[in-house]
């Protein structure tokens, strides 16, 4: 019997997969928070505290959503990032999520938890000792999607939570982000019956938070004319959007594995978070220091 040929959209899927099956010994959270909880399941944040964190600090706050398609994936892929805003002094979170091969569930479920993730923190700010106006939230791929409609769609909020505080963060750091989900871009055949609602691209509005983006120019899944046009509109709303390109990389290319780009994008996701006010001072990594990753110590800002 002969083996047929994967399909475009199967060989898409292993390379999404491939992607983010990120190397990230060595970095381990400071405590996990169960943020929500759909029947029996429990979903955690994974937190990277600052040294000498207190519940009385007002510091800014992220949190990261893994990639992986809906399908799959793991908060360990962004432990690297997170450790390191630590050591900025950012309070900075991981977050669990429902996705298809552990929960059966379809994308809409995932954007439900990312918004249900960003009001969490919000509405435990005091105890978390964050800044409940300066809440970022960052992702890669369908995790970028995720962050990136947390901050766009007005659909898609639990009924059972408290929708007087807001699910929208006040920043975004999208990594390589699936922006268009409309007919002809990614994932439109498991959106399809609300696609318009779902999509980042087609929800931009006057109310979009801030972004810095990164993208790869040989990103095989997410074109980079799709980013181009996504930071088209933002600016026509008056949004800024800097969008980064990094020439002849491909989708995944910001992961910790690949130390140089892991580095190099790093240092900008800094340097906008410190022109939002979120860091100060400057980066504490350097480009030429891309075979290894300083272990900086968490430091206070």
């Amino acid at each position: 019997m002969q083996t047929k040929a994967l399909t475009p959209i199967i060989v898409l899927f292993v390379h999404a997969l491939a992607a983010y099956a990120v190397d990230v010994d060595g970095f381990t959270p400071d405590k996990a928070l169960i943020y929500k909880t759909v029947g029996k399941t429990e979903l955690k944040l994974h937190v990277f505290n600052p040294a000498g964190q207190k519940h009385t600090d007002r510091r800014p706050a992220v949190v990261f959503f893994f990639g992986g398609g809906w399908n799959g994936g793991s908060p360990s892929q962004f432990y690297p990032h997170c450790h390191y805003l630590a050591s900025r002094g950012m309070v900075a979170m991981s977050a669990e999520y429902r996705v298809k091969s552990r929960d059966n569930t379809v994308p809409r479920e995932c954007v439900k938890d990312g918004k249900s993730a960003v009001r969490w923190i919000r509405e435990h700010a005091d105890e978390l000792g964050i800044d409940p106006n300066r809440i970022a939230a960052g992702g890669g791929s369908a995790g970028g999607q995720m962050a990136a409609a947390t901050g766009t769609t007005k659909a898609f909020e639990e009924p059972n939570e408290n929708r007087k505080i807001s699910s929208r963060p006040n920043a975004l750091v999208l990594f390589n982000p699936v922006f268009d989900n409309g007919p002809t871009g990614y994932g439109y055949d498991r959106v399809k019956e609300y696609w318009q609602d779902f999509s980042p691209m087609h929800n931009i509005d006057e109310t979009t938070p801030p972004m810095v983006v990164f993208f790869g120019t040989k990103d095989e899944l997410v074109p980079v004319k799709t980013a181009e046009e996504y930071q088209r509109r933002m600016k026509a709303n008056g949004r800024r959007c800097d969008l980064h390109l990094y020439p002849g990389q491909p989708h995944g290319f910001f992961n910790y594995r690949n130390r140089e780009f892991y580095n190099r994008t790093v240092i900008e996701m800094d340097r906008f978070l410190a022109s939002l006010g979120y860091l100060k001072g400057q980066p504490t990594l350097h480009e030429e220091n891309s075979a290894t990753h300083p272990k900086c110590d968490k430091g206070m800002d």
